[in-house]
């Protein structure tokens, strides 16, 4: 497991007049789920995408702990990103340059734990949106990556299937831990799954509090500890209403 690093002192999009990213840090423990939770549009994706390598126009330095030149990264982005002519296990085998059986065997593994066995051999039209973005999750934790993100991978879905897949996410992780930084806009979502959860300023973003989750993982699908939580944030915190 990894620990991570975030220092972005600016990342300015092309023709901007101010900072969509600034004086940002953020540190992540190896093995620590952290959820990011703030306004829409206030630079959320854009600092995944600059951790993920996808955009490497921004002033600063990432760092990951424990890892070679080139560190594994998975990434569930907000849309399953399924190539349709492909099946479920050829979509998850992408990631592999070439396979070799321990790595077969790892899939097989998570097709099992993520209840897709069986439509290993399906085609992504032939799925339910949430089985769609169970192979998105698979397909991430196929590589064993050093570090997780998730881009409100749930955002989509309805409320009674967002809470299945999510609790195969977290049960998934818990046997497999990963670093991970998730992003979400639904808070209780945020504290059912999260360690830390670091509130995020309008752009241009920044962070304005990190809170520690102490609620014990067994308690959390009793919605009262959820809601609990939850005023006790607004009550200690008053500068976070806007999020909350």
């Amino acid at each position: 497991m990894t620990d991570v690093t975030i220092e972005i002192h600016n990342k300015t999009h092309h023709g901007a007049q101010t900072p969509t990213i600034e004086n940002f840090s953020l540190t992540l423990g190896a093995g620590e789920f952290v959820c990011l939770v703030g306004q829409s549009g206030c630079g959320k994706t854009t600092l995944l995408n600059s951790i993920a390598g996808l955009d490497a126009n921004y002033v600063g330095d990432i760092r990951l702990s424990n890892t070679a030149q080139s560190p594994k990264i998975g990434y569930v982005f907000q849309q399953p990103c399924l190539l349709p002519w492909r099946t479920v296990r050829e979509n998850i085998e992408l990631v592999f340059t070439s396979q070799t059986d321990n790595q077969k065997a790892h899939v097989e593994c998570l097709l099992d734990f993520m209840q897709l066995t069986a439509y290993a051999e399906a085609y992504p039209k032939q799925l339910s949106e949430g089985m769609r973005r169970r192979v998105s999750i698979i397909r991430a934790f196929a590589i064993d990556p050093n570090l997780l993100l998730m881009d409100e991978p749930f955002v989509s879905l309805d409320a009674p299937m967002a809470r299945e897949v999510r609790l195969l996410l977290e049960n998934l992780w818990q046997q497999r831990p990963h670093t991970v930084l998730f992003v979400t806009h639904d808070l209780r979502e945020a504290i059912a799954l999260a360690d830390k959860l670091v509130f995020l300023t309008s752009r241009p973003m920044r962070v304005l509090r990190e809170v520690r989750v102490n609620i014990a993982r067994h308690l959390r699908q009793d919605a009262q500890y959820i809601d609990h939580f939850r005023a006790q944030l607004i009550e200690n915190y008053p500068e976070l209403h806007s999020l909350l």
